[in-house]
């Protein structure tokens, strides 16, 4: 996949609300097998869509990219030595300077190439999908709209399960008409934020129903009710924004859909946790004892040149050719340390 097939993927990904990162190749010193304007997507799972260089060049901006994709923030890489960096001579520097805010990854390949690399974070724009047609439903609609967010609008009758997903925030403003209904159709889509807009004595009505009509307890316990940050008797262009102030909170915070702040952090904390643990396995790899290259050697990701065993040790490399240089001559490179 290259050129515009990587773009059309990539807005097909964004469109699904989907987070990746998007790499282009900014700068190169050849012989680099990648070229300027070459592009690829880096998913979460770390997988590369389309082309940005070899062997050497891409376990490097995959490890990166998927950082870049954790914490939000874009980074311009270097690939190679900081001797390689054009802006030393463009800016009249001494050799190996490094201006601020670029990433040095040292990379030792036999093409003796180098790569500048802006890798881009692309991340999911909430959904807000709101079931009722008072105007404080529009109106949160357009708050929403507003922001960047994506939101939608539906009556209650015709509101289903299908109308959201585990990434929506639900807002049910039927105002008495089909509160029951319309809550019942969004915790089946288990959406990560559900509210209602009601009084507790309501809400606590509604739930009991639906609790007697055998909806599962643990999806009733995540509708808040009511929706919004509490700021006391209010008018309705009021509610829709504490609504919307509430939804802001939770996605800072990483939360989930129960409202409380204990809930949120400990929200927050899983996603890290799970966050670290993907990170290490992408960084799982073995020293290339011939270059000093990582080569990654987790579960289910393949290897650039097959492993080579030598005095019960175990080795890999970021290609056929320093494979070829330790087979030459093994106890040269041997390195007893080497990770594997």
């Amino acid at each position: 996949m290259h050129g515009w097939q990587v773009m059309e993927q990539a807005a097909e990904l964004e469109r699904r609300g989907e987070a990746f990162a998007l790499a282009t190749v900014v700068w190169r010193q050849g012989p680099s097998s990648g070229q300027l304007g070459s592009r690829a997507i880096i998913t979460k799972a770390g997988e590369l869509i389309g082309w940005i260089g070899g062997a050497c060049a891409e376990p490097s901006v995959i490890r990166q990219a998927r950082q870049v994709i954790s914490d939000g923030k874009a980074r311009l890489l270097l690939l190679g030595a900081p001797d390689d960096l054009p802006s030393a001579q463009m800016f009249g520097a001494s050799g190996g300077s490094v201006p601020e805010g670029m990433t040095v990854v040292p990379i030792s390949c036999q093409s003796e190439g180098a790569l500048e690399v802006y890798v881009e974070p692309v991340l999911p724009v909430p959904r807000l999908v709101v079931v009722g047609s008072s105007p404080m439903a529009q109106l949160l609609v357009d708050l929403a709209l507003t922001l960047g967010w994506r939101a939608d609008r539906h009556d209650w009758q015709e509101f289903s399960a299908a109308d959201a997903d585990e990434r929506s925030m639900v807002v049910v403003a039927t105002q008495g008409h089909g509160d029951e209904e319309a809550i019942e159709r969004a915790a089946a889509a288990h959406p990560r934020y559900l509210g209602l807009v009601a009084s507790k004595r309501r809400g606590a009505a509604v739930v009991g129903y639906l609790a007697e009509r055998g909806i599962p307890r643990e999806q009733l316990d995540r509708v808040k009710v009511p929706a919004g940050l509490d700021l006391g008797k209010t008018s309705h262009v009021e509610i829709a924004v504490s609504i919307l102030a509430e939804l802001v909170q939770l996605r800072a915070s990483g939360g989930g859909s129960a409202g409380s702040v204990a809930e949120a952090e400990a929200a927050e904390a899983e996603a890290i946790e799970a966050e670290a643990a993907e990170v290490e396995a992408i960084e799982a790899g073995a020293i290339d004892p011939v270059c000093g290259m990582t080569v990654p050697v987790s579960p289910g990701r393949s290897i650039a040149a097959g492993p080579c065993e030598y005095e019960g040790v175990t080795y890999y490399f970021c290609g056929a050719g320093c494979r070829r240089r330790f087979e030459s001559d093994p106890a040269s490179y041997a390195r007893k340390e080497t990770r594997c």
